[in-house]
């Protein structure tokens, strides 16, 4: 019996040796100089969306996902920071403030027994829309929904809670003007969006928008703005379109969600983004900084562009990947910074295009040279045929990925739903991806971004980068205080 088991062990042994060389020789085998080839994108399977009406009016979309016995729900408001009008800043302090104490229960209280669920309950205000979620799983739904009803119907906007919030925004608003990035948005969004286009205050407001908001004023948007006729639920779980609706319709139908006040409406469009007729260079000066932040860019396009694919494409190649350009050269050639990128805003009214970068000092305008030899360079030059098929490869293999959670697919679903754009449109998207050549590229490339008309925004302390950005002559230079800008 024992002599059976030395054999079979020298054997096992024998058989591991010859599988471990088996393994080096696969090893030595494989080619590590090259990229592996791509196989074939897997098939975009996209979720059935279910549609209903609550009583009050507000609409429902639902997909059952019983993978896990949870329940994501968004409820959606258009509107957002676009109902601001001369109050800039309203919207998301309400956004704020409806978590601040509901019903019968104060903050404290709110936050513990969402706790005690196991659930996340978390409201902001974009610029053109209004959003509460709330995560909670299947079996602590009924109370979680109990919760958020009073949240979004019954918000108590008591005057202390208000005036602490408000104090502690002040004091944000007051830090923001220590932050070369948040300077450099600001001057970059002044710079674009003129006095008159619903883009052109912070989202957040400023000191003294702020300084005025108070119970009344809160309330007051609360009523004008979370209305029914503006609601949409998103529902993603382990929930039938039946239960979904029932369950809504119990806690935000006809008799819970009544309008109360007038309603509030986005102030008339009185003004159009910017688009130079030069280049303009402005300069914040942020003494002893270490990092200047640099920003580039220009008025952007409609996300309902024929162009669209094409210009996500585009953008995949210059800035919109780790891969891209601006990154391989700014950071992983010339080690300039730690990441570089570019995007589009895209909103229902268009946003912006820009490139950004914060840079070390000492390389500020050798910075600005590479993003503009970069953004050149696509202009000038079509893109080769393996550079065209990674950034197609990576946008189009990305959108399977986007539906693995519950927060994703709700996600997808309200974000088409800002462009009134069905959830079918994500085939279509990826078919339009993979029909991009490199001559499109370069017709969008030159068509968005700009070579001699760019809004340039660099912060940093200028008693070390202001000289090498002048020589560079890249347009009249405008130097705005941080105090003019952080206000």
């Amino acid at each position: 019996m024992i002599r059976a088991t030395r054999i079979a062990a020298a054997a096992a042994i024998v058989s591991g040796l010859a599988l471990g060389a088996q393994a080096v020789d696969a090893q030595q085998a494989f080619d590590r100089s090259k990229a592996p080839a791509l196989g074939p994108a897997p098939a975009l399977v996209l979720p059935a969306v279910k549609t209903a009406r609550l009583g009050s009016g507000a609409a429902v979309k639902v997909v059952e996902q019983r993978e896990l016995p949870l329940v994501h729900i968004t409820l959606q408001l258009a509107g957002g920071g676009r109902l601001d009008n001369d109050h800039p800043g309203l919207a998301s302090f309400t956004a704020l403030m409806i978590r601040e104490g509901a019903g019968t229960r104060d903050a404290n209280a709110l936050q513990s027994e969402i706790a005690f669920l196991g659930a996340t309950l978390s409201s902001n205000a974009s610029w053109d829309n209004t959003s509460i979620t709330l995560r909670v799983s299947k079996r602590n739904l009924e109370p979680a929904l109990d919760l958020m009803a009073d949240v979004v119907l019954r918000p108590s906007f008591k005057s202390a809670d208000v005036e602490r919030q408000r104090d502690l925004r002040l004091a944000g608003l007051l830090q923001a003007k220590d932050q070369p990035g948040a300077i450099a948005n600001r001057a970059f969004e002044t710079a674009l969006f003129p006095k008159g286009h619903p883009y052109h205050n912070s989202l957040s407001g400023d000191s003294t928008s702020t300084a005025a908001l108070d119970s009344a004023s809160v309330r007051s948007f609360h009523t004008g703005a979370y209305r029914a006729s503006r609601a949409t639920f998103t529902v993603v779980g382990d929930i039938s379109e039946t239960e979904a609706r029932t369950l809504l319709d119990r806690r935000f139908g006809s008799n819970a969600w009544r309008a109360m006040g007038a309603e509030r409406t986005p102030a008339p469009v009185m003004a159009t983004p910017v688009r130079n007729t030069e280049r303009r260079v402005i300069l914040v000066d942020k003494p002893a900084a270490a990092q200047s932040v640099v920003i580039i860019g220009t008025p952007g396009i409609e996300r309902t562009t024929p162009d669209y694919a094409a210009i996500m494409v585009m953008n995949t190649i210059l800035g919109g990947s780790f891969s891209s350009r601006l990154n391989s050269n700014l950071r992983e050639t010339k080690g300039y910074t730690y990441g570089a990128g570019s995007g589009f805003q895209f909103r229902p009214l268009p946003g912006a295009w820009q490139a950004s970068s914060q840079v070390r000092t000492n390389v500020t305008d050798s910075s600005l040279v590479e993003f503009f030899k970069e953004m050149n360079t696509l202009r000038d030059t079509p893109v080769g045929e393996d550079e065209l098929a990674r950034a197609k490869a990576y946008l189009a293999l990305g959108v399977p990925g986007d539906f693995e959670s519950t927060a994703q697919i709700a996600g997808e679903l309200t974000s088409l739903a800002a462009f009134n754009l069905p959830l079918s449109y994500l085939a279509e998207y990826v078919a339009a991806v993979e029909k991009v050549t490199a001559a499109d590229v370069q017709r969008v490339a030159q068509r968005l971004i700009p070579a001699s008309n760019a809004t340039i925004v660099v912060v940093g302390d200028l008693s070390q980068i202001r000289a090498g950005i002048e020589a560079l002559n890249l347009g009249p230079i405008t130097v705005i205080p941080v105090a003019e800008l952080m206000k």
